[in-house]
């Protein structure tokens, strides 16, 4: 029998049901001899152009699936419930998160396990048979003194233990950042250093310790680097010649790249026209390459106070790409038309090279707009007009108004926290804001048109657990939320709107942010909760989101717009690729709050002893959570630093108040707090109560206080910390 071609061996692969040997394939086959060698280099061609990947015992499956039985490592999931990720996975689309059945045997994060597969290439679920022994774990610590001994310290503030440090390259200093290698168990563990890092509070340097803690890619591979070299310099190819419309690009003042301009005319008869022109990323970024498997792997640039991951390397992303003004710039532009009513009418996506007329800063185009004087009000005047126009369909829309200004870090040119200011939210955040959504949905609804494929971005509405949390919650301010059969974002606008003027207002608007769901990304459309709309896509910023280069591909493809589209298959890789860039995500912005917060610390750590103003935003049975007021960044002050009075956790209510007086306290109370102690390594400040001192642990009370007057179930009886 002749030997059998590429697409006989994966469909006899695919047939077997399990993972097969080359043995298993010439019995198949018949082949013999010489036809058994030209199989094994046959397999290892298949293997090298990723049609195959190697199971255990040399055995065979096809390239993005998984062996019927795989050694899968745990990692935290949804809600805390663990979930798992193939130990080995070469494929170039991102490995599944896999449900365990912890029925039979109870898993933790960082647990390897040998488990079954039981939905194959549409992995779900996996059945574990049993748990492995771990491997070395790498940890991020601060060497420090201690009883006389140089430990390392972790900077997760989850691990409570320090461990012995052994270095193999000469003595390690006090204060020193290192990546370690942990060996052993218990409290014969040891650290052997892998990797020093510097000191962790030198001149910008705190984002580090994120950096290296969450396993954020901060380096680009070597090929990566020359590519995004010879991408820059690519001609900018057939485009419509868009060079004499007056573009401006609006952004933070700190703005390391500028993804997306903006221009504007009224339309005869009313309405306007609106051109939002984003880089086009998909002409310099192709997919395969060793540029496109880096942003991939990266997901999202994430932006720390003292420096930025950027998704692309600078030569792309301060660049080629970025619209700077005076250069002649490729762009994926969306000609936008509304009507008065601020309706989108009609739509048509276009490449195009254009040049910026200005680089605006939002305070800049605003100081404009509010004197409707200046340089470039010409400009702007047509695009305040187009958004007064927008506002209108976003009432009517009636999205969540939600409004909780951002902080940010202003550093000194020592790389030290001179300030933590609250970003002002102005008229022009929200023109820009406004136009950017109009171009994502326009984006969403002409591939919805063409049947082409998509990622969406899908925002579902909250679960009906968190729905009764919050109407729980805001019993105790005499506020009823009537939950119906169909919750919309106009339901918490009421409850923003009666909150407004309350003293505690701010409590409450970010109860009800906790209260809605994470957004994420999907090939499936679940709509837009938060923003009131059916469809909805990630557009406008391809620079430093890989959805959006996503969609840019996918509408290059589906419009014939040329060279960059999307690969054939790659819809079949959507709901992998959405898996992924969701965690790249939610990383990126654990990473982002974390660092803010060790910034916060190190800001607090100067000012130890010294009494600050701090509002309450958490109440846990072990304490309280307070932030200081101005300057962000949690602290807990912990329940026995409350006196010797024993206090009780009211859940609904989330307070704590004192079994034997009127003392309660609740979140959005503002105290004045001692700052005992901040940690810049792990960002963990330490509260207590001016002139108090923290009470020893003392047992439990029998019985629980009177009702004073509540439902029975409302209060939860616990002892000290």
């Amino acid at each position: 029998m002749p030997l059998p071609d590429r697409a006989l061996i994966l469909s006899f692969i695919a047939g077997a049901g399990h993972d097969v040997g080359k043995r298993d394939i010439a019995r198949a086959f018949d082949l013999r001899g010489e036809d058994r060698i030209a199989l094994k280099a046959l397999l290892k061609e298949m293997e090298a152009e990723g049609l195959l990947q190697q199971g255990p015992g040399r055995t065979f499956h096809r390239a993005g699936g998984l062996p019927k039985v795989a050694v899968l490592k745990v990692v935290p999931g949804e809600g805390g419930r663990p979930v798992a990720l193939p130990e080995k996975w070469d494929a170039a689309t991102p490995p599944p998160r896999i449900q365990l059945d912890l029925r039979r045997v109870k898993l933790q994060p960082g647990d390897r396990v040998l488990a079954r597969i039981l939905d194959g290439d549409g992995l779900v679920r996996a059945s574990p048979i049993k748990r492995l022994k771990r491997q070395e774990t790498q940890l991020l610590g601060i060497a420090r003194t201690i009883a006389g001994q140089l430990r390392l310290v972790p900077v997760d503030r989850r691990m409570r233990q320090d461990f012995a440090l052994k270095a193999e390259d000469g003595p390690v200093r006090a204060g020193e950042l290192l990546l370690a290698e942990l060996r052993g168990s218990g409290q014969r563990a040891l650290a052997y250093v892998t990797e020093r890092l510097g000191d962790p509070f030198a001149d910008r340097s705190l984002s580090l310790i994120e950096i290296h803690a969450r396993g954020i890619p901060h380096i680009f591979p070597e090929d990566a680097l020359i590519e995004a070299e010879e991408a820059a310099e690519r001609p900018l190819g057939q485009r419509e010649d868009w060079r004499d419309i007056p573009f401006l690009t609006i952004d933070p003042v700190d703005a390391r790249d500028h993804d997306d301009a903006v221009f504007a005319q009224p339309l005869a008869g009313g309405g306007h026209e609106v051109l939002v022109a984003i880089a086009d990323v998909s002409w310099f970024v192709r997919p395969g390459a060793a540029l496109d498997r880096a942003a991939f792997e990266r997901g999202n640039s994430v932006y720390f106070p003292d420096r930025v991951v950027p998704m692309l390397p600078e030569a792309l992303s301060a660049g080629a790409c970025s619209l700077k003004a005076g250069s002649d710039k490729a762009v994926l532009a969306a000609r936008l038309r509304i009507d008065r009513h601020g309706k989108l009418v009609t739509f048509s996506f276009h490449r195009a090279v254009i040049r910026v007329a200005a680089n605006l800063p939002y305070e800049a185009a605003q100081e404009m707009a509010s004197a409707a004087a200046g340089e470039y009000w010409p400009i702007l005047a047509p695009l305040w007009a187009a958004w007064a126009a927008l506002d209108k369909a976003r009432a009517k829309r009636g999205p969540l108004d939600l409004d909780l200004p951002e902080a940010r870090v202003v550093l000194d040119s020592e790389g030290q926290v001179a300030d933590v200011v609250l970003r002002q939210r102005l008229d022009a955040h929200k023109v820009i804001e406004e136009m950017m959504i109009t171009a994502n949905v326009a984006a969403a609804r002409q591939l919805e048109a063409r049947k082409a494929p998509l990622i969406y971005r899908d925002h579902e509405p909250p679960s009906r657990e968190k729905l009764l949390a919050l109407r729980d919650y805001l019993d105790t301010f005499d506020m009823p939320l009537a939950l119906g059969q169909v919750v919309t974002p106009a339901l918490f606008n009421r409850v923003l709107e009666r909150a407004a003027g309350h003293a505690e207002a701010r409590a409450i608007s970010e109860q009800v942010l906790r209260t809605q769901s994470q957004a994420y990304y999907a090939p499936h459309n679940s709509g837009h909760f938060g923003l009131a709309l059916a469809s909805y896509a990630h557009f406008t910023s391809p620079i430093r989101r890989y959805a959006d280069l996503v969609v840019h591909r996918s509408l290059v493809s589906a419009l014939g717009l040329g060279e960059g589209g999307l690969p054939d298959g790659a819809a079949k890789r959507f709901a992998a690729i959405g898996d992924h860039i969701s965690m790249t995500e939610r990383r990126a912005m654990e990473a982002e709050r974390d660092t803010l917060a060790r910034y916060v610390a190190a800001h607090l750590h100067r000012h130890e002893g010294q009494v600050v103003r701090a509002r309450i935003t958490g109440v846990q049975k072990f304490g309280l959570f307070a932030t200081v007021e101005g300057l962000g960044g949690d602290g807990l002050l912990p329940v026995s630093a409350l006196g010797p009075e024993h206090f009780w956790f009211d859940e609904a209510a989330r307070a704590l108040e004192s079994e034997t007086s009127a003392t309660r306290y609740r979140i959005g109370q503002v105290l004045d707090l001692v700052v005992a102690s901040a940690d810049p390594a792990t960002g963990a400040v330490l509260f207590a109560l001016p002139g108090v001192e923290a009470a020893p642990a003392r047992r439990r009370p029998a019985a629980p206080p009177p009702r004073r007057g509540r439902p029975n179930g409302r209060f939860r009886k616990e002892g000290r910390a």
